[in-house]
């Protein structure tokens, strides 16, 4: 069996690629969407790399007559290689969620002070967290003035009890997740959902700071509602 340890290994690597990619959702808690094609070709490759490596050395070993291999076949150790690739497979990890949250960089690109396009008619209007934020933080036109917003995250809370509805930015994979949130006033954290719970948040933007300064983050909502729903099948917003 050892001689078949390296074509475990890929057909292993392959299948998990291809069950998060090509028969379920799974991909979007690592990558954006966009990337699954490539995915999905990588896993099928993976996949018949196992195929080939498995015939070939089968050939090999009727060629030595008997299935017996006159080389060593590797370390024993190297099996450990095939234990991420069955966890992945088996276990798939979750999204990231507040852990990645809470270690938001303390310096964020400057997008500078401007205009920006009018909102869409109709209240309450649908924003993401990362839209939402830009308005309040550096939109001179004070778009978001006087209307009603729905934000949807996940809960994160300050040690202090300040409670936010938090939202990770992906711009390529989860390896370059940044935070996007907005804290919560109107609904005191005892009444909040427990943290990682997923909220819709309906209410107004409660102007805090001059625009474009450090105290204008984090946006802040003043809460009419709050209300429990499910994470979405792409947990991650585009910045």
């Amino acid at each position: 069996m050892r001689r078949f340890g390296p074509s475990a290994l890929l057909a292993l690597t392959g299948a998990a690629v291809l069950r998060v990619s090509l028969f379920s959702e799974l991909y979007l808690r690592y990558v954006q969407a966009g990337l699954r094609p490539y995915l999905i070709v990588s896993g099928a490759v993976l996949v018949l790399l196992a195929a080939a490596s498995a015939v070939a050395r089968r050939t090999e070993a009727a060629d030595d007559g008997h299935g017996h291999a006159h080389g060593p076949a590797g370390p024993r150790v190297a099996r450990l290689l095939t234990l991420p690739a069955l966890a992945l497979l088996l276990f798939p990890p979750p999204a990231l969620g507040t852990y990645s949250a809470e270690r938001e960089a303390a310096a964020r690109a400057a997008q500078g002070v401007g205009t920006f396009p009018a909102l869409p008619s109709g209240d309450p209007v649908e924003l993401t967290l990362a839209e939402f934020s830009s308005r309040a933080i550096y939109d001179s036109g004070r778009s978001l003035a006087g209307r009603t917003v729905r934000l949807t995250g996940f809960v994160t809370r300050d040690d202090d009890g300040t409670w936010y509805v938090t939202r990770l930015l992906v711009t390529c994979c989860a390896a370059d997740a940044t935070t996007g949130k907005a804290e919560v006033r109107g609904v005191a954290a005892a009444g909040a959902p427990a943290d990682g719970a997923w909220v819709t948040v309906t209410g107004t933007w409660h102007p805090e700071g001059g625009l474009g300064t450090d105290a204008a983050w984090p946006p802040v909502v003043d809460a009419d509602r709050v209300r429990r729903t499910t994470q979405p099948a792409n947990p991650y917003e585009r910045p």
